[in-house]
């Protein structure tokens, strides 16, 4: 089999589970005890934190160890929704673990402004004061939740701009990098974000654990209840073998960086460069020039993504119609939509993510069989 969906999750490096092997040994009691063994443990979960902080650019008391990226932006958003009801600003290509938990608020009185993207899933400028140039936030905005780097298109976005307007309104913004983190530099402080999520699988960690990057001296409003864990943050026992897991995964990214971003670009242009010319047309979705190293969203018109699907699998090749949490619906991809991007474009749309570990003979054979498949399913129309 042929792995091109590395969005969806990676499998954990060999020095990933060694650190969690040994740490499964060694670091197993309770880091909350007051015994050896529990400070031993401590000192294991303080580490990574001071690892992980130092390499996504926070404070160590800036982290939040939650059990995934799903979970880390759910407190950010429901931990900031408190008191009346005000609005909420959201793009619509949203992952789901944005967009459903901003509804669920919605369902409660919260008003929610989609803010629009061009054709290629830029965001839209935004203007403050407003006028003609671009789309205002709502005067009673008091979270903006934005996509890093989007998990179908791997379009990045450029958010100075908007941090400045939110810094200057005191509006809290969350961002959404859990497929950023480990696949290119991110620096919290930098950003200019308020809260920021991430999950150790999307980058050669193990799954099962996550962090929340929460500016020093805000709080959250809790989601859970039981523990005096993560600074009252977050209750529920730490498990260190995973968090050390996490972080030596990012520490390898941080010693591997331009190599692997190299690599997976390398890769992934030749196989766009193979599609384009063994099964034309192709349309590449989303920003070409300002996108992560490793993704390839393409449309075959003609071809139904769903059927395109199973063929593929057949052939032996891994690849998502888009978010992994979003499969088994039938329905177009709403980044698409936001777009513009007519039906036989989102009807056909597919997302294939390279690896660190993808080879270029890898590639080729997995173009020629995407080729034979479209070919196929076109003459079969």
């Amino acid at each position: 089999m042929i792995y091109l969906d590395n969005n969806a999750t990676t499998a954990p490096l060999p020095a990933v589970i060694e650190v969690m092997d040994r740490h499964w040994r060694e670091s197993f009691a309770n880091p909350g005890s007051r015994h050896a063994l529990g400070r031993k443990a401590r000192r294991a979960l303080e580490e990574a934190r001071e690892s992980i902080a130092h390499i996504v650019g926070a404070f160590p008391d800036e982290v939040i160890f939650t059990s995934g990226g799903t979970e880390a932006n759910n407190m950010a958003v429901l931990g900031c929704a408190t008191g009346t009801p005000c609005s909420i600003a959201l793009t619509g290509g949203e992952h789901p673990a944005i967009r459903e938990t901003c509804r669920f608020l919605e369902s409660k009185g919260w008003k929610l402004q989609t803010l629009p993207v061009d054709s290629v899933g830029r965001l839209q400028p935004i203007d403050d004061p407003p006028h003609l140039a671009g789309t205002p936030l709502a005067p009673e905005t008091r979270l903006v939740n934005i996509i890093l780097a989007h998990n179908e298109t791997g379009v990045i976005q450029d958010l100075s701009a908007l941090a400045a307007i939110c810094q200057a309104r005191s509006i809290w913004l969350h961002i959404d990098a859990v497929q950023a983190v480990g696949k290119i530099p991110v620096h919290f402080h930098q950003l200019g974000a308020t809260s920021l999520a991430f999950g150790a699988h999307k980058f050669y960690g193990p799954r099962g654990v996550g962090a929340l990057l929460l500016k020093r001296g805000l709080k959250l409003a809790p989601c859970a209840f039981g523990g005096h864990q993560e600074d009252g943050r977050r209750p529920g026992t730490e498990c260190v073998a995973l968090i050390a897991g996490m972080a030596k995964a990012l520490e390898l990214f941080a010693a591997e960086a331009d190599q692997r971003m190299q690599h997976t670009r390398t890769v992934r242009d030749l196989l766009e460069q193979r599609l384009v010319a063994l099964c034309p047309p192709v349309v590449v979705n989303g920003a070409r020039n300002q996108r992560l190293p490793n993704t390839l969203h393409v449309s075959f018109p003609g071809v139904e993504g769903e059927a395109f699907l199973v063929a593929i699998d057949l052939e032996g090749v891994a690849c998502s119609l888009g978010s992994t949490c979003a499969s088994g619906a039938a329905e177009p991809a709403p980044v698409l939509l936001e777009m513009g991007q007519p039906p036989e474009i989102w009807r056909s749309a597919v997302r294939f993510s390279v690896g660190i570990h993808t080879t270029a003979a890898e590639v080729e054979q997995a173009a020629q069989a995407i080729a034979r498949v479209v070919t196929r399913l076109r003459n079969s129309a």
